[in-house]
């Protein structure tokens, strides 16, 4: 008898900790190295000496996880869900991750371009069928999915209150999320409250405002940092990591760790 792919799909759950359990034995008196991959987009992406001091959050999320824990982080600005698809580069992560790995996937900025064919994508449709193909695509080689909720953008309103602003993506990646069995990063909720702490003027230090520009979506140091503490802590709370996996959680972290690399020669 043929299995559903709801069958299927418990079946890999059900898999995941034996997987880990199995990759993650001692050689040579230490810990298998287990890589955290980042596919997302500019919120997260790496980010060059020219653009800073853009910081996505996935330059600082290795500061909050220890050294046998690296990130590999396949973040590029301006993509969606689908585009990244389209351009292959699913499937160069795909081609480097091993079992036991993890695969952290955060769109959605990009996806609600309704004018851009080329990235939008519809929340309840077309938007779950690309992260599917994260997440099957993850499980097919033994590496564990994590959808992450799009961090916030720095919206409020007249009355100082915090604004969501990715509609009803957030809403259908949770849905997602429930229905395959996969660990859900809320960042945006947190990330959203976050900025209502924080209120409309303390903020702006945290996004890229600088002298000739005001980016209500882009990363500074202290937001990045401040971000990735909230992914590494929902790391932790979802059991996807465990304790000994990470570090620094409540510490302070100098802005001074970020470092902007050369462009790479073209």
């Amino acid at each position: 008898m043929s299995l559903s792919r709801r069958q299927v799909t418990t079946a890999a759950v059900a898999a995941v900790p034996l997987a880990f359990a199995a990759t993650g034995t001692a050689q040579a008196g230490g810990r298998r190295s287990r890589t955290l991959h980042i596919a997302g987009d500019s919120t997260a992406a790496q980010k060059y000496a020219d653009a800073a001091p853009e910081t996505g959050w996935g330059m600082a999320l290795p500061f909050f996880l220890h050294k046998d824990r690296p990130v590999a982080n396949h973040a590029v600005n301006g993509r969606s869900s689908k585009s990244f698809v389209d351009e292959g580069r699913l499937d160069a992560v795909l081609d480097v991750i091993r079992p036991g790995d993890l695969l952290l996937v955060q769109f959605a900025h990009n996806d609600e371009k309704e004018a851009d064919p080329t990235r939008y994508t519809e929340p309840w449709t077309t938007y779950q069928d690309h992260l599917r193909l994260y997440v099957d695509g993850a499980r097919a080689r033994g590496a564990r999915p994590v959808l992450a909720t799009p961090v916030e953008r720095r919206r409020f309103d007249a009355a100082g209150t915090a604004r969501p602003s990715h509609g009803e993506y957030p809403a259908a990646m949770r849905a997602l999320a429930r229905e395959e069995g996969v660990a859900l990063l809320d960042v945006q909720a947190l990330s959203l409250a976050l900025w209502q702490r924080l209120g409309v003027e303390e903020t702006k230090a945290y996004f890229n405002w600088t002298a000739t520009e005001q980016d209500n979506t882009h990363f500074n140091p202290p937001g990045a940092i401040a971000v990735a503490r909230l992914v590494a802590r929902e790391l932790l709370r979802t059991r996807v990591l465990a304790h000994r996996d990470v570090r620094r959680l409540d510490e302070e972290i100098a802005e001074s760790w970020i470092s902007w690399p050369a462009p790479a020669a073209v």
